[in-house]
């Protein structure tokens, strides 16, 4: 419980200076959020990876992971099928980790993997549709989310665009755009909006990250076959980020993640490591053993969590 009481005496210090600050800072940051998702049409929004049983097992029942982040272990029920994800929030992003046989077909093998990228405004999703067909992709591949709250009633979620419709190999790369009735409808339980359009992710995740070290995830690293990457590399030249493609991969930067996709044969595919900041620095570093994994905390306001190579 350090961590959580330790934040909680740093918010209860500043919480005068914020009162004073709240009308010109809040509005200055929604204002500034607006004008960066002009400049830039998709952002990280999460990454979905499947791990090995014991690590999947071992993250499931950490009980540092539920100090350290807003930490969710969730069965969700979307589109007709049911999912269990381990998930880390932050203010923005986050993480969705599955053991081996938590999904169905292909997707339940080790290094699966998927990659979400949204939008921050609405409307912004067709503007990458016409950057897609500019890049020579016409034609993608649409696909409309629902989400069900366990009453049997389900609403309208999200819009999805990929680049191809053809089965992937391991990896699954797709834009997203919220809809505003999911926001206005209570079951949601998110935000109100900051500005006219406002789908962001910021209004999206909870803001229980305050009381936890882990901000947002500001790198991502994951290994993908080759016939995947080149699905992806467009969809993220078309959402504004700045992409530089090797031999060896793909590294794509822009509006405050590093998304690192490295060319990888089938059987070393999956997530290698995820870096994030967090809400204070730390003086002394931790680390953490999560199954095969290993999550170091500080020293600093970072933190970085690798996953050990297929063996």
């Amino acid at each position: 419980m350090m961590i959580r009481r330790t934040l909680r005496m740093i918010t209860a210090l500043t919480a005068t200076c914020a009162v004073a600050l709240a009308g010109g800072v809040g509005t200055a940051q929604a204002e500034e959020s607006h004008v960066s998702s002009q400049k830039q049409l998709l952002f990280y929004n999460h990454a979905y990876s499947v791990v090995d049983r014991e690590t999947a097992d071992a993250v499931e029942n950490s009980a540092y992971l539920r100090e350290f982040a807003n930490f969710e272990v969730r069965t969700t029920t979307g589109g007709g099928m049911t999912w269990k994800g381990r998930y880390l929030k932050g203010r923005e992003t986050y993480i969705e980790l599955f053991g081996e046989g938590d999904l169905p077909g292909q997707d339940a093998l080790y290094g699966s993997a998927g990659l979400g990228v949204s939008t921050e405004r609405t409307g912004d999703l067709a503007k990458v549709t016409t950057q897609l067909a500019a890049l020579g992709i016409s034609d993608p591949a649409k696909y409309r989310q629902t989400r069900d709250f366990g009453d049997g009633v389900p609403i309208p979620w999200f819009d999805t665009i990929r680049t191809t419709g053809d089965q992937y190999e391991a990896f699954d790369p797709w834009a997203m755009e919220y809809f505003p009735e999911y926001f206005a409808d209570p079951r949601s339980q998110t935000e109100p909006a900051s500005y006219d359009g406002d789908v962001s992710r910021e209004r999206y995740l909870p803001d229980a990250y305050a009381d936890h070290l882990m901000r947002d995830i500001r790198y991502i690293n994951i290994g993908v076959p080759a016939r995947d990457l080149a699905n992806t590399v467009p969809l993220l030249k078309a959402g504004g980020f700045d992409v530089t493609v090797t031999g060896g991969g793909a590294i794509a930067t822009g509006g405050g993640t590093t998304i690192q996709l490295d060319s990888v044969a089938r059987e070393k595919a999956g997530l290698k490591q995820v870096s994030m900041s967090l809400n204070q620095s730390v003086a002394t570093r931790h680390e953490e053993r999560i199954g095969r994994s290993t999550l170091v905390v500080g020293p600093g306001a970072n933190a970085e969590w690798t996953f050990d190579a297929p063996q």
